[in-house]
C-alpha cells in the first residue's frame, strides 16, 4: 500500500513538474502564430484561427536574427574551441605533474566561482578595453574562453582514470608531456569534451550580459540582443517577439535532444570514475 503511494506521489509530481515547465512554453507557441488584434482579445491557451508564419518571417528579417545566429556561431566556434583545450591542459598539468602551490591553485579556481561576477566588471570592462577588444566580437570570445572549475573538473575525473602506465611507456618510446597529452590523453577525453561543449555551449549561446555590454554595435548583435531589440520597434507587438522566442529556443532544443545522452553519459561516467 505505502510502495502504491508513494509510486502515485512521483508521478503525480512529475505530472506537475512538467506541466509547469511545459505552459509557458506553450503559451509561446500559441502566441507566435496569433494576430495582433488575435492576441489582445483571446486568452493565453486559445487556439489562432490559423496557423500563420508571417510573424516568423517578420521577427527573423527584421529583427536581423540571421546575423545574430552568425556571429553567435563564430563567438561560439573560437570560445569553446578553447575553452575545450585550456580546460583540459589545466586538468591534466594539475593531475599527472607535481608543483608548488597545486593546490593553491585548484583553491583559486573555486574561490574565483565564489566571488560575485558584478563585483569584478568594472575591472573586467577596464581590460576587455585596455587591450582594445571592446565593440568587437573578441571581447566576447576571450570571456567564454574562460574555463571555469566546472570544466576543469569534469575533465580531471576523466583523466584521473587514464592509467599512468600509458604516460610512462610513452615516455619510454622518448614521448614529451606535450606529445602524450595530444597523442594519448586528449582523445581519450571525447565524452567529457562533449559534455565541456555541450554545457559552455549553451551557457553562451543563452548569455545577454556580456554581448550586449561588450559588443553594442548593431552588426555585432548575436541571438540574445537580437531578441531583446524586439522591445524596441516591436515593444508591443508580442505575438512578433513570441515568434522571435521560439527561432531562438528552436535550435538548443533541437541540439539538446540529439545530444543528450552525451551529456548524461558524461556526468555519469565522469561521477563514477
Amino acid at each position: 500500500m505505502k510502495r502504491a503511494t508513494f509510486s502515485g506521489i512521483k508521478y503525480v509530481s512529475l505530472i506537475v513538474a512538467s506541466m509547469v515547465t511545459l505552459l509557458p512554453l506553450v503559451t509561446i507557441v500559441m502566441a507566435s502564430f496569433k494576430t495582433a488584434r488575435e492576441f489582445q482579445t483571446s486568452g493565453p491557451f486559445d487556439l489562432p484561427q490559423s496557423f500563420d508564419f508571417e510573424n516568423y518571417v517578420t521577427a527573423f528579417t527584421q529583427g536581423r536574427m540571421l546575423q545574430g545566429f552568425l556571429n553567435t556561431g563564430i563567438i561560439l566556434l573560437v570560445s569553446i574551441t578553447g575553452t575545450v583545450i585550456i580546460g583540459a591542459m589545466t586538468a591534466y598539468a594539475i593531475d599527472r605533474f607535481e608543483f608548488r602551490f597545486r593546490k593553491l591553485v585548484v583553491g583559486t579556481f573555486l574561490f574565483a566561482v565564489l566571488v560575485p561576477a558584478v563585483t569584478t566588471q568594472v575591472a573586467t570592462f577596464q581590460v576587455v578595453n585596455n587591450l582594445g577588444l571592446y565593440n568587437s566580437r573578441w571581447a566576447a570570445i576571450a570571456l567564454f574562453m574562460g574555463t571555469d572549475i566546472v570544466s576543469i573538473y569534469i575533465f580531471l575525473q576523466f583523466i584521473r582514470a587514464i592509467p599512468r602506465e600509458l604516460d610512462e611507456a610513452a615516455k619510454l618510446e622518448g614521448a614529451g608531456a606535450f606529445r602524450i597529452f595530444w597523442q594519448i590523453i586528449f582523445p581519450l577525453l571525447k565524452p567529457a569534451i562533449a559534455t565541456v561543449v555541450i554545457i559552455k555551449g549553451f551557457a553562451a549561446y543563452n548569455e545577454f550580459y556580456i554581448p550586449f555590454l561588450y559588443m553594442p554595435s548593431q552588426d555585432l548583435g548575436v541571438i540574445s540582443t537580437s531578441l531583446f531589440r524586439f522591445t524596441g520597434p516591436f515593444g508591443a507587438h508580442w505575438e512578433v517577439i513570441s515568434a522571435g522566442v521560439m527561432i531562438v529556443i528552436i535550435p538548443t532544443l533541437v541540439i539538446f535532444l540529439a545530444m543528450q545522452r552525451f551529456i548524461y553519459s558524461g556526468f555519469t561516467q565522469g561521477a563514477t570514475k
